[in-house]
């Protein structure tokens, strides 16, 4: 592994044990077994190191979304593709998100890093809300209005629609992250959490 992807590795295993703000870059670089100088070759600051794993996240994030046959940013593109999908599919699709932002170690310490600091440092307060809370609305509510558009889902209101799929499923998560002795009860909950709305919303020819 190179250095400047260890840096980024052990600078977020850091952030998510001590939070954000009590980490210092002198600690980043210790861990990694260099000195504070020669981290600075590779990041100009500890926000450049933050700003760095966000674009190593995202980059992560678009790759497990492309092996699902999903864009996973643009509802747009998404819509046509949830508009094909059997049910089946829709539960792998819905797994596979979830498993990945369980289990993926960078999404997983972020998570936590995000959950610690929520309290003391406002714009990563803001962030929190952002990531886990307006982004995935905005784009499941836009989603689901184009769906019901096109006929495939009952024609409700899309605000509540997605706050009643996304809501369990950030629960559940987070629920996995504090019990992960739990995982398989939850993740079973979970298939019969999606398999539920999908019938509850699906036009009865689409079923």
């Amino acid at each position: 592994m190179n250095t400047k992807k260890r840096i980024l590795d052990e600078a977020l295993k850091l952030f998510s044990e001590k939070g954000y703000a009590n980490v210092f870059v002198a600690e980043i670089a210790e861990a990694v077994g260099i000195k504070a100088p020669s981290l600075y070759k590779h990041y100009k600051s500890k926000r450049d190191i933050f700003n760095a794993i966000l674009d190593e996240m995202k980059q992560s994030y678009d790759k497990q979304a492309e092996a699902l046959n999903m864009n996973g940013n643009n509802p747009s593109a998404d819509a046509e593709v949830f508009s094909a999908v059997s049910e089946d599919d829709l539960v792998k699709m819905g797994m596979g998100l979830f498993m990945y932002f369980l289990h993926d170690e960078y999404a997983q310490k972020f998570r936590k890093m995000l959950t610690i600091e929520q309290f003391h440092n406002a714009e990563l307060s803001e962030l929190f809300t952002k990531q886990y809370a307006d982004d995935p609305l905005s784009y499941q509510s836009a989603m689901f209005a184009m769906l019901s558009a096109k006929g495939v889902l009952k024609q409700q209101n899309p605000n509540v629609m997605a706050l009643q799929f996304y809501a369990p499923i950030f629960m559940l998560l987070t629920m996995c992250d504090r019990e992960p002795q739990r995982e398989s009860e939850l993740i079973k909950l979970l298939e019969q959490h999606i398999r539920q709305f999908s019938r509850i919303y699906s036009k009865e020819e689409n079923r």
